[in-house]
């Protein structure tokens, strides 16, 4: 022991030092391979205590990192909190401590204290990426409890960059968010006015103005209407032509994916969803040349689940085009180019109506009832698929016993009892079509549907022309811009002598959407007004649109005209 001691060589200062520095050195690792080994034990709150306390010692932010990254496994929030605040207090400067005490808070849903970080959070960013701090501010708070709250700290903590003509459009355009979030879409709707207002050019007011497009809110589309006037992206010319399409304004739709693709001929999903319209207005050459060109055109693309979709959906539209060319084995050549087995049903329904039209029907049925079905849902898409093979090919009978075989396995489905309804209208037994009706009324007050359809339906059988007009004048406050429910309006006009009001009503649907139905009764009541020139073009042109349209059939054959 003696002679141990007499080894040991004299101590000079600088050894002292570094003899102190790698005790210091090595109390800090057994300090934090104890916090470590604590945390994954069974007290994670004593681990956290050492990291925090080994982060304090040493100011480095990646232990101040990792004390928060232990408190949320032992999920402590409380304690992430003060870990991350002691980070903040210690890097004044770090955005990444700042970023971590915002995301705190919001997950604790302290709101109100969310004011200072975001503010600071904005301030600690480059000015270059200002604008996408500013844009990604709504996901932050996506799931905050109480949003009219986190609206108005946004709101506050924004409010020095709504003077500022460079952050202004994103600033507003965030705020507009939180609002639409909160339910104020009247406040998202000027917030997107001021954005714009700043700045006429700015994508972020534009696109928040064209998620508030809505008939009971026709105050965003001028500010949509604005932006287009520059030089808008494609993507977000083909948003608005998607709104235009869900609000059936097909012919404006249409008018703008033309601008699309002549500015941009190489934007695929322009040119498929200008084929999908071409052809629901039997424009079929038109069609084809569009769908080709897509097909062209997403095939040097890399494969993924949208781009299979979107191929199937050509294949598909372009398979239907060869059918009513009765060229069933193009059709079936298309069918065959679906590789995505989630679009079996659409391919298998093709198939089966090929079938049918070479009078193979029952044929057609197999093959539909021999679809997997692995979800309730299959099975719904099943019937349907059913149902419409029966119904294109006038087996209303059939059809409304599958239909009524489904509704008696499931709970009340509005649509379904819809469905059926129409397909007890086809079978000409109108007392059980108005119960259905009436059931799909009382269960959803705002289908529109439901009430266009009994309203016309009493107007074409000339009965009860008063609720008629009522149930129809109800569906349009609903759908104001459905011009097939002012078709349905101006029927009943007609029917009640009005001929000046539904020839009025007519051809500003007729207008908005060329179709055959329409055509058929704007026909008609320039017929009946002495406008027998102009009733022979609309019918020509119905003719054109589709010359099977069982209403103008009728029509003419009824008034016994030849176009």
């Amino acid at each position: 022991m003696l002679a141990l001691v007499q080894a040991v060589p004299a101590q000079t200062p600088e050894s002292t030092a570094a003899n102190e520095q790698t005790a210091l050195d090595a109390e800090l690792f057994y300090q934090l391979l104890l916090g470590e080994l604590t945390a994954r034990g069974t007290e994670p709150g004593a681990g956290f205590s050492l990291i925090m306390d080994a982060a304090r010692k040493t100011n480095d932010p990646a232990l101040y990192q990792r004390a928060v990254d232990v408190a949320f496994q032992a999920r402590s929030g409380d304690s992430a909190l003060q870990a991350a605040r002691a980070w903040k207090l210690a890097h004044p400067t770090s955005r990444e401590a700042n970023r971590y005490v915002l995301q705190i808070l919001v997950a604790l849903n302290r709101i109100a204290d969310t004011a200072e970080p975001l503010k600071s959070d904005l301030a600690l960013a480059d000015a270059k990426d200002r604008g996408a701090v500013l844009a990604v501010i709504p996901r932050a708070y996506s799931r905050v409890s109480d949003k009219k709250l986190a609206a108005a700290v946004v709101e506050q903590a924004l409010a020095d960059y709504l003077a500022q003509p460079a952050m202004a459009p994103a600033a507003w355009t965030a705020i507009g968010r939180m609002r639409l979030a909160a339910g104020d879409s009247a406040g998202a709707l000027d917030a997107a006015r001021r954005g714009q207002a700043s700045s006429p050019t700015a994508e972020g007011p534009a696109l928040l103005a064209l998620e508030l497009m809505d008939p009971k809110l026709p105050q965003a589309e001028p500010i949509v209407k604005k932006y287009m006037e520059g030089k808008p992206l494609p993507e977000l010319r083909m948003g608005y032509a998607r709104a235009l399409l869900d609000a059936q304004r097909y012919a404006e739709a249409s008018q703008q994916l033309q601008v699309v693709t002549a500015e941009k001929p190489d934007y695929p999903e322009a040119w498929l969803v200008q084929g999908t319209l071409q052809l629901q207005d039997n424009r079929d050459a038109a069609a084809e040349a569009s769908l080709k060109r897509y097909i062209e055109l997403v095939q040097a693309q890399r494969s993924g689940d949208e781009r299979s979709r979107g191929l199937a959906q050509a294949y598909l539209s372009l398979s239907r085009i060869a059918e009513k060319r009765k060229d069933f084995t193009l059709a079936g050549a298309w069918l065959d180019k679906i590789e995505n087995p989630q679009d079996l049903v659409a391919a298998q329904n093709r198939r089966a109506s090929l079938l049918a039209r070479q009078g193979k029907l029952e044929e057609g049925r197999k093959l539909l009832r021999a679809l997997p079905e692995r979800t309730p849902e299959d099975g719904r898409m099943k019937m349907m698929a059913e149902v419409q093979l029966l119904r294109e090919n006038k087996q209303y009978k059939a059809a409304y016993e599958v239909m009524t075989q489904a509704l008696a396995k499931q709970p009340f489905d509005a649509d379904l009892v819809y469905d059926q309804a129409m397909l007890a209208e086809k079978m000409g037994n109108m007392v059980e079509m108005e119960k259905l009706l009436r059931q799909v009324i009382a269960a959803k007050p705002d289908y529109h549907n439901a009430y266009n359809a009994l309203g016309y339906s009493l107007a074409e059988r000339n009965v009860r022309l008063p609720e008629a007009k009522e149930l129809i004048q109800k569906a349009l406050t609903f759908a104001p811009d459905d011009p097939f429910i002012s078709d349905s309006l101006a029927w009943v006009e007609f029917r009640m002598g009005n001929r000046a009001e539904a020839l009025r009503i007519l051809d500003i649907a007729y207008k908005a959407r060329p179709d055959a139905d329409i055509a058929a009764h704007l026909g008609e009541v320039l017929w009946s007004l002495g406008q027998r020139e102009r009733a022979h073009a609309i019918w020509k042109e119905g003719l054109l649109l589709n010359a099977e349209n069982e209403t103008l059939q009728e029509t003419l054959k009824r008034l016994r005209v030849k176009p």
